[in-house]
């Protein structure tokens, strides 16, 4: 006759009357303790959080359009108030931050280009001739003004194919428009100073007239404020390159 044990095991985490003796004595290990799941906490429901303006603000301009029949808003006059003008304020800056580098352009596109530009677009436009040196220092700062003030239209042209015949001695040539009109002209490097720097090209573009817009100033386009915007930019440049040769001397 075969031999039968039955092994009897207990729900996982029980214990018998005997094993709690034998634990006791010291005969077992301590009982682990019984398994406790984590409480469940279901995920947050972005539609029901409360909306204020943080959440206005992390919205993209494709998104602040979507919303604009949103159940959600139509409760709430401010929060549709100021998805508005966020939504302004958005499409003000992809309207004005549009040129940010010098365009060239031929003799044909200068009246498109130039004198037929908007109203409230001031243009730079430098007449230049390849191979002349003193042409390629002045066109270095004015690509670093487009960069810094993309709301300003820069333009360059051979001076020939604006102006034929147009002697190389005045090259470079800068001719500021603005309104269909021109506004100023320098001819020569020697017009913005001894050490042609983007700082100084900026401040006499400015001499009599708010030419250059970064897009951020809003609606404050006076030559004052455009003045103090390029010395403060001035300011941070020799700041900050003072700082870097120190931090280069102390590492020597």
């Amino acid at each position: 006759m075969a031999d039968y044990h039955f092994v009897y095991k207990d729900v996982e985490g029980a214990s018998t009357q005997w094993d709690d003796i034998q634990r006791k004595l010291g005969n077992l290990p301590a009982k682990p303790p019984a398994f406790k799941p984590a409480p469940f906490t279901p995920a947050e429901d972005e539609a029901s959080l409360p909306k204020d303006k943080s959440w206005i603000d992390e919205k993209t301009e494709q998104d602040l359009e979507d919303l604009e029949d949103n159940p959600d808003l139509d409760d709430d006059r401010f929060l549709e108030d100021y998805r508005k003008k966020r939504l302004a304020e958005l499409r003000e800056a992809t309207k004005v931050a549009r040129f940010g580098s010098v365009v060239p352009i031929s003799g044909s596109d200068f009246v498109r280009e130039v004198s037929q530009a908007p109203a409230d677009v001031w243009v730079v436009a430098v007449l230049y001739k390849e191979g002349i040196a003193e042409c390629g220092v002045l066109m270095q700062c004015l690509e670093d003004l487009a960069t810094k003030y993309p709301a300003t239209k820069f333009v360059k042209i051979i001076s020939t194919d604006c102006i034929p015949n147009y002697p190389d001695r005045n090259v470079p040539t800068v001719l500021v428009y603005n309104n269909g009109a021109v506004k100023a002209n320098y001819v020569g490097l020697q017009s913005f100073g001894r050490r042609c720097t983007p700082e100084g090209v900026a401040l006499v573009l400015c001499q009599s007239d708010p030419v250059l817009n970064d897009g951020q100033s809003g609606n404050d386009r006076s030559r004052k404020a455009v003045i103090d915007g390029v010395r403060k930019r001035f300011i941070e440049k020799v700041v900050t390159e003072h700082e870097n040769d120190d931090d280069g001397s102390s590492s020597d």
